[in-house]
């Protein structure tokens, strides 16, 4: 990262062990997931390596099956990737917005 660089924080959904395969058989789009929990957490772990190593900083949020199914419900939303994502990035803003109170 160069001195003129901000850090910026990438936001990633980080799957519970024991939700993993609830979630993905939920999921529209579960061709996009790895097949099992362990081929997940390496690509994972290997993603934040390298956002790490970029000079960036990881936010990790768990995605709840429950939560999950209830706010695709309340918003409309198909249960996939951009949902996922649209998940994550509104409770990190939550959590900001609590943080800055």
């Amino acid at each position: 990262m160069s001195e003129n660089q901000e850090q910026e924080l990438q936001v990633m959904v980080w799957y519970p062990e024991n939700q993993y395969d609830e979630i993905k058989e939920l999921c529209a789009d579960t061709h996009l997931l790895p097949p099992t929990y362990e081929a997940w957490l390496k690509m994972a772990e290997e993603m934040v390596k390298k956002v790490e190593n970029s000079g960036d900083l990881v936010a990790k949020v768990t995605l709840d099956k429950d939560i999950f199914v209830a706010w695709c419900k309340e918003k409309g939303k198909t249960m996939d990737a951009e949902a996922r994502t649209l998940f994550a990035i509104e409770a990190i803003q939550k959590q900001q917005f609590l943080n800055s109170m």
